[in-house]
């Protein structure tokens, strides 16, 4: 059987188990005499790839970032788009807003040409070859590299299959469902949220995915007391005998958004609130509506996330995510096209986020909405911790160089 163009049983033995120009994301502090000393006592070095492409790829980068500090890890975040030809990075990072919003048929046959036509996906990753010498210059001191952006994880694993890259390569889905170009036989771990994920991954392709947990900042975990919860209604305008809709369409407004307000409204008690992100056409047309609280960019969001009843989302990234482990019950309606019909599919299947499809079914859902009983219980127990997973392989590999 052959899984991503590379024989199964191969693939089985060789596994052990809006930005300026040319901006690197964060960089963490790199002393000088921790650069020059060798052996199994120095600290670990990590390089993150991620992508300015919303926000999704880049909130996980920094959380592992963070976690792997705190654990006395060197880490560099850097912007793979920063490794393209100019024009690469606004096709990819500008484009791909402008396409969902503007050309939804396009991307959703971009989305399935790059899983099911191998021509397609070939100009792709011909194009990706233009990042591979910085890349190579990101990663040529560190122990082991993690990608959160699925065109990353495709030129990784190649440099990794070809010794480009000589220490292990980690993919981090972000998405809860699995796509061809999340996963590449040259890398040596991939990680993902859920065990759905997980599932789906071998399922549809036979790519083992070992289900990692959530990189969400810990304030989403985080209790919020009766006073709290009271405050931040208070504040945003909902009424104690409203149920709170929050909707989070990404760091820039994606998709019909105002079909998903308008059907959440149809519910009479429904008081919708949404996170525009930095769309500010989008907020300025929902903020004249009635029962509707139209936010912009906020950094409050395990605050918000707190106050509500439900997330409605049509998406199915990093606030799905978010939302489960603030034990807030998501509902997805009007997917975007490509990866939002996929994670709803996902969500749906495992019980994670119902997916009604009429604004009557949705506001039978919302009647039925409980916090106490939520309707996307966190699913599984992770298996490790991603920062733990991470500094393990870097561990193997400085263990490797020691012995050398």
């Amino acid at each position: 059987m052959t899984v991503l163009g590379v024989p199964r049983t191969t693939r089985a033995r060789r596994r052990p188990g809006r930005a300026p120009h040319l901006r690197v994301l964060r960089r963490g502090p790199r002393p000088p005499e921790d650069r020059r000393k060798d052996g199994p006592e120095r600290s670990p070095r990590v390089v993150v790839l991620t992508a300015r492409v919303g926000a999704g790829h880049d909130r996980a980068a920094y959380e592992l970032a963070a976690r792997l500090r705190a654990r006395g890890a060197v880490v560099d975040v850097h912007d793979y788009l920063d490794a393209l030809p100019r024009y690469g990075q606004v096709i990819i990072g500008d484009g791909y807003g402008f396409t969902v919003n503007r050309l939804p048929r396009f991307f959703d046959w971009l989305f399935y040409a790059l899983e099911h036509r191998w021509d397609v996906r070939g100009i792709i990753l011909t194009f990706l070859t233009f990042s591979e010498r910085t890349v190579r210059r990101w990663t040529r001191d560190a122990d082991v590299v993690v990608s959160t952006f699925p065109l990353s994880c495709q030129t990784l694993g190649r440099m990794r299959a070809a010794g480009r890259i000589d220490v292990p390569v980690i993919s981090y889905l972000t998405d809860p469902a699995p796509h061809r170009m999340w996963l590449h036989p040259g890398v040596d771990t991939h990680l993902s949220v859920t065990s759905a994920c997980a599932a789906a991954a071998d399922a549809m392709y036979g790519v083992a995915v070992r289900p990692a947990g959530p990189l969400v900042g810990p304030a989403f975990s985080r209790a919020h007391t009766d006073a709290d919860r009271t405050e931040t209604r208070g504040s945003l305008g909902l009424g104690d005998d409203e149920t709170a809709v929050l909707i989070s369409a990404g760091s820039l407004g994606l998709g019909d958004v105002p079909s998903l307000v308008s059907a959440a409204l149809t519910n009479p008690a429904a008081h919708v609130v949404v996170l525009c992100g930095r769309n500010t056409t989008l907020r300025a047309e929902l903020d004249a509506m009635p029962r509707v609280t139209a936010l912009g960019w906020r950094d409050d969001v395990p605050a918000l996330m707190g106050a509500c009843d439900v997330l409605l989302h049509n998406a199915g990234g990093l606030s799905v995510t978010e939302a489960l482990v603030a034990n807030l019950p998501a509902v997805t309606y009007h997917p975007i096209p490509g990866h939002g019909r996929a994670n709803a599919t996902v969500l749906a299947d495992a019980g994670l986020a119902p997916w009604p499809t009429t604004p009557e079914a949705l506001a039978e859902v919302l009647d039925g909405i409980s916090r106490t009983s939520p309707l996307s219980p966190w699913p599984t127990d992770p298996d490790g911790d991603v920062a733990e997973i991470v500094l393990e392989a870097a561990g193997q590999r400085t263990a490797v160089a020691a012995a050398s």
